[in-house]
């Protein structure tokens, strides 16, 4: 080799006295560690002070907050209360059972107080037109009249006599029977009746307006020099199937009705005034 092969001998042994220098000259950690806590160890403590000093580790001065890494034990004062941990709860809903049956009624409450009357709304919107209706039955009106005359006197029998009428005025619907002087009532309701006749000089006036064989009212004039005219009205609730008429007395008294053919002395008149359906 030569001169130069030597110097590059000696340049590679520099590099690697440079590069595994530091390798080599570390320790291991372990016996490092030892080294460092063996050059701080104190010197061991008697033990009156090892007892002090454990009494301030165990027994923080006051005023002092434990740190929260130190451990306590039960039996130390001063101990610090620690917060309770909570009784965890269980959510019953989620525990659901089956449908049980359905139980009986229950007896019915009492009534309670009426409440006070609450504000009146306001006015709902108009309603829509309504349909037309069926056509209603046709009005009706009921009538019932009649005025009839006679022109030929009366006089008394032994027996009453019904006084038959001669001249018919008015008679509407033929309720009037001319034949038996009677009026038949076919539309039931109210009416108004008159009787008006002309007394004889010297004799006695006796009359009755006469309800289904009843007598209802009197025509009744005195004996007395001269003749004059008598009237007798009423009003009577009839109902369908009555009879209405004029009856003269019986000869008991010697009475009489005047009347001739040139004139009308004696009218019997009725007429309906409301029927008995009307409100």
């Amino acid at each position: 080799m030569g001169s130069r092969g030597l110097g590059l001998v000696l340049v590679c042994c520099l590099l690697l006295t440079f590069a595994c220098g530091p390798v080599l000259g570390r320790m291991p950690p372990g016996q490092q560690e030892q080294q460092e806590q063996e050059g701080t160890r104190e010197p061991p403590l008697d033990p009156a002070e090892r007892t002090e000093e454990k009494h301030e580790k165990y027994n923080p001065k006051q005023g002092e907050e434990p740190t929260a890494s130190r451990c306590f034990r039960c039996c130390d004062p001063g101990t610090p209360v620690y917060q309770a941990i909570p009784v965890p709860q269980i959510n019953i809903t989620i525990l659901k059972g089956e449908k049980g049956d359905r139980g009986d009624r229950g007896l019915q409450g009492k009534y309670g107080k009426p409440g006070s009357v609450g504000a009146r709304g306001h006015v709902g919107p108009k309603g829509q037109k309504g349909s037309m209706g069926a056509p209603g039955d046709r009005c009706k009106n009921h009538y019932a009249a009649f005025s009839v005359g006679r022109k030929k006197p009366l006089h008394s029998n032994d027996y009453y006599q019904t006084v038959i009428f001669d001249t018919e005025f008015v008679n509407l619907y033929s309720h009037f029977n001319m034949f038996t002087g009677k009026f038949y009532c076919y539309v039931p309701g109210i009416y108004f009746f008159s009787l008006n006749v002309h007394t004889w000089n010297q004799k006695e006036t006796y009359l009755h307006i006469m309800k289904n064989g009843e007598e209802v009212v009197i025509l009744y004039a005195q004996v007395s020099d001269r003749s004059i005219m008598q009237s007798q009205s009423l009003m009577l609730e009839l109902q369908e199937q009555d009879e209405v008429w004029v009856r003269l007395f019986k000869g008991e008294r010697e009475n009489a009705i005047f009347s001739d053919e040139f004139d009308t002395y004696i009218t019997f008149s009725g007429y309906l005034v409301k029927h008995a359906a009307e409100p």
